[in-house]
C-alpha cells in the first residue's frame, strides 16, 4: 500500500501537468491571434495614413489651382470689361459711318477736281498719263463696288505721285511740233522747274515758257548740256552738275 500513492501523486501530477502545458498552449494560440491582428490593424492604420496624407497633398494642391484660377478669373473680367467699353465704342463709330461717307464723298470730288485744275495749269508733261489717271479716279468714284476708303486711298495716291514729280528728273520720248513738222523728241524734266525738249537728231531744242504757255527755242550752245541731263535722268550717266536755263518762279 506504500508504494500506490507516491504513484497516484505522480500521476496527479503528470496530469496537472499535462492540463496546465494545455492551457499554456491555448494562451500562445490566443497571444498569436492577438499579434496577427495587431498586425493587420497596424496595416489598416498605414494604409488610413498613407491615404489622408496623399488626401490631405491632394487638397493643398486643389487649393494653389483654385487660387490661381481665382487670379485669372479676375484678369478675363477685367478683359471682357475692356472688350466691352470697346464694342460700344466701336458700336458708336459704326454709327457714324453712314455721316463719315456722305461728308468724304464731297471732299473727294472736291480733291480730284482740283488736282485736274492743278494738271491744266502745270506744264505740260506727260500730259496723258496725267489725263487718264484722272479720269479713273473719276470713274471709279461713279462705282458703287469700291468702298469709300479704298477710294479715298486711291485719291491720295494720285496726289502722292503729282508731289513726287516735283522732286525727280525724268527723261521720255514723245512726239512735238517742231516749227510745223510733227516729231520725235526726247523731253527732260526737272521737277517742276523746267521741261525741256531735244529733237532725236540732237540738233533742236526748247523750253517750256509759262508767260506764252508754248515752247520757245533754246541756243545750240544748250544741247550739250541738255544732253548729259537726258543720260543722268536715264541713269546712262552718274549725276553731276549741268548747266540748263531755269524758268523763273511764279
Amino acid at each position: 500500500m506504500k508504494c500506490v500513492k507516491p504513484l497516484l501523486l505522480a500521476t496527479t501530477i503528470a496530469m496537472s501537468l499535462n492540463s496546465f502545458a494545455s492551457d499554456l498552449d491555448k494562451v500562445v494560440d490566443s497571444i498569436n491571434k492577438i499579434n496577427q491582428s495587431a498586425i493587420k490593424s497596424q496595416d489598416k492604420i498605414n494604409k488610413i495614413a498613407d491615404s489622408m496624407q496623399s488626401r490631405l497633398q491632394q487638397f493643398k494642391t486643389l487649393n494653389k489651382e483654385i487660387d490661381g484660377l481665382e487670379v485669372y478669373n479676375q484678369q478675363i473680367t477685367k478683359q471682357i470689361k475692356n472688350q466691352i467699353i470697346e464694342m460700344d465704342d466701336i458700336n458708336a463709330s459704326m454709327d457714324q459711318v453712314s455721316v463719315i461717307e456722305r461728308q468724304i464723298t464731297p471732299l473727294m470730288l472736291r480733291m480730284i477736281a482740283g488736282l485736274e485744275q492743278f494738271i491744266a495749269l502745270d506744264i505740260p508733261f506727260l500730259t496723258q498719263e496725267r489725263t487718264e489717271r484722272i479720269s479713273k479716279l473719276k470713274t471709279m468714284m461713279d462705282k458703287a463696288d469700291v468702298a469709300s476708303s479704298e477710294k479715298f486711298r486711291r485719291v491720295l495716291e494720285a496726289y502722292q505721285v503729282e508731289v513726287d514729280y516735283g522732286r525727280t528728273i525724268e527723261a521720255y520720248t514723245e512726239l512735238l511740233t517742231v516749227e510745223g513738222m510733227e516729231r520725235e523728241v526726247d523731253y527732260l524734266r526737272i521737277g517742276r522747274l523746267d521741261l525741256i525738249y531735244l529733237t532725236r537728231d540732237g540738233k533742236k531744242a526748247g523750253i517750256w515758257d509759262k508767260e506764252t504757255q508754248s515752247f520757245v527755242t533754246l541756243p545750240d550752245s544748250n544741247i550739250s548740256q541738255i544732253s548729259k541731263g537726258l543720260r543722268i535722268a536715264r541713269k546712262q550717266l552718274a549725276p553731276n552738275m549741268i548747266s540748263l536755263p531755269v524758268q523763273a518762279a511764279e
